[in-house]
């Protein structure tokens, strides 16, 4: 990057983030052709004319593109180019929603085994054993994809807290569950644990754990050598980050439930937006559209914090998933050099469904002093199995609050004699929306998601396949478990442990 070049488009947007803060929404919602903040690709529509962000802005976001030669770095990001630089590692989770990976040997095994088990009468739950994005990702599609539903329940555990597991158990049979151990290490330490309680569970009531348990896993031999059947291990490539493997044998889960054709329209459509990312020109390019918003929004309009609000129950858990994958992706605090970032990258994700989220903390992005952009989701048709015009209509009015909520937001509401009343508006929202949440529809919309952490992971420069920020707790946590090295913790936490160690009388 050459400094100059920058600093005068840094300049540029600094400027335009003084400009547009200082004017109204309301009458950048009316500048003429502002219809052009509108994108488009199949049904799937990304209104951002609510966004504090004029004609110069957004001219000078696209100079950033340029000079961060963001065209570059997403083509070898494609190429195979090893671009998770501290790992060494291509980034390879958009190789297994292509048609060449759909008719490989690995995906046919797959889905064969998947048939199989949504077959057998003899197996009523499935249950995943993951954490991270072995259990995120998987649970988040399962359930936004509840009326595809056709194959045996599929249950979801990712804490190590007891309960979380144990609450599952006693839903099941033990004589017709299956567990899916899915970790990419086969060492990942809250996975394991539940996996050794599932297979007790198990053998207390005289089950085979090696016809009861299979693995997803990166790392086959650990697999076997723990104890599952290698015919019953379904791999996937190291160069698949965890909270990007969903499209990748981690999504077994998925597909035992909704069926490998359903699975595979989810992989094409997410096929159908990693085209568009990679070969859209900028300026119409949603990916990069709204990843440049994304550093727009934290680094000039000094924006902490951004929401996901889906009007969707189905779709509950999507601000979860999202928020593992912005915040460990771009929670980073030195470039891909190495070096200390001078201004932070990659905001604080949060949200819950609309409308229950309007009743929650929407007085809080209305009326608060802090100012926090969101994005609101919705479908314009109801979801699958919601026919007929009494469920179409209920559908209308949550997509009516969506796009109403949108323009409160914007607009807000001036009352200076009643000050508790007044709604100062300027708070800005993208707006999503697509015909129907199909299978295809929901694989197009997170590998959006994907492509905008990425993207604005190039902007800012960081490394947005790594995760190393994870490991210290978990390093700690072993430490305290064998007793080791426990001169290096705090009085409060050696207090702890004895506590924790005294026996109950």
């Amino acid at each position: 990057m050459q400094d100059k070049p920058f600093s005068q488009i840094d300049d540029a947007l600094n400027k335009a983030a003084s400009r547009v803060l200082a004017t109204s929404l309301s009458s950048l919602m009316q500048m003429p052709n502002r219809d052009r903040f509108i994108y488009q690709f199949e049904d799937l529509t990304v209104d951002c004319t609510r966004q504090l962000l004029d004609d110069d802005g957004l001219s000078a976001l696209f100079h950033l593109a340029e000079n961060c030669q963001l065209q570059t770095r997403i083509d070898e990001m494609f190429s195979g180019a090893p671009v998770n630089i501290t790992e060494h590692r291509p980034v390879q989770h958009m190789s297994v929603r292509t048609p060449d990976y759909l008719a490989s040997v690995a995906y046919q095994k797959l889905s064969a085994f998947a048939e199989t088990v949504r077959r057998n009468p003899d197996i009523t739950a499935v249950v995943n054993l993951g954490i991270g994005g072995s259990d995120l990702g998987p649970k988040m599609v399962t359930q936004a994809l509840a009326g595809y539903h056709d194959g045996p329940v599929c249950h979801f555990v990712g804490n190590i807290c007891p309960t979380d597991l144990h609450d599952v158990l006693v839903t099941c049979d033990p004589e017709k569950t299956l567990f899916i151990v899915t970790s990419k290490t086969f060492t990942t330490a809250e996975t394991l644990a539940n996996a050794m309680m599932a297979k007790h569970w198990l053998d207390q009531h005289g089950v085979d754990a090696g016809t009861a348990m299979v693995a997803v896993t990166a790392a086959g031999a650990r697999a076997q050598a723990w104890g599952i059947d290698p015919d019953h291990i379904f791999a996937f490539a190291d160069g698949i980050g965890g909270r990007y493997s969903l499209w990748s044998s981690v999504g077994l889960s998925v597909m035992i439930a909704i069926g490998s054709e359903n699975f595979s329209r989810m992989l094409a459509g997410a096929y159908a937006i990693d085209r568009h990312v990679r070969h859209a020109e900028l300026s119409q390019n949603i990916g990069v559209i709204m990843g440049l918003l994304r550093v727009w929004c934290r680094r000039y309009l000094q924006l902490p914090a951004y929401g996901l609000i889906p009007y969707d129950q189905r779709l509950a858990a999507l601000p979860a998933w999202a928020q593992q994958l912005e915040m460990e992706s771009n929670g980073k605090s030195v470039d891909r050099q190495g070096h200390p970032l001078q201004r932070p990258a990659g905001p604080l994700i949060w949200g819950v469904a609309g409308t229950s989220a309007q009743h929650s903390f929407f007085q809080w992005l209305h009326q608060s002093v802090d100012i926090t952009p969101i994005d609101i989701l919705v479908a314009i048709q109801p979801a699958a199995g919601l026919d007929g015009q009494i469920w179409g209509n209920h559908h209308k009015l949550l997509a009516i609050n969506a796009v109403a909520q949108a323009e409160a937001l914007a607009l807000g509401a001036p009352n200076l004699a009643e000050p508790h009343r007044h709604f100062s508006g300027n708070r800005p929202s993208v707006l999503i929306s697509w015909d129907q949440t199909t299978p295809y529809a929901l694989g197009r919309l997170l590998a959006l998601y994907e492509h905008i952490t990425v993207i604005s992971g190039f902007l800012w420069d960081v490394n947005s396949f790594d995760q190393w920020g994870v490991e210290l707790g978990k390093q700690m946590a072993n430490q305290l478990q064998s007793g080791e090295g426990l001169e290096d913790f705090s009085p409060a936490a050696k207090a702890f442990l004895d506590r924790l160690n005294t026996p109950r009388t």
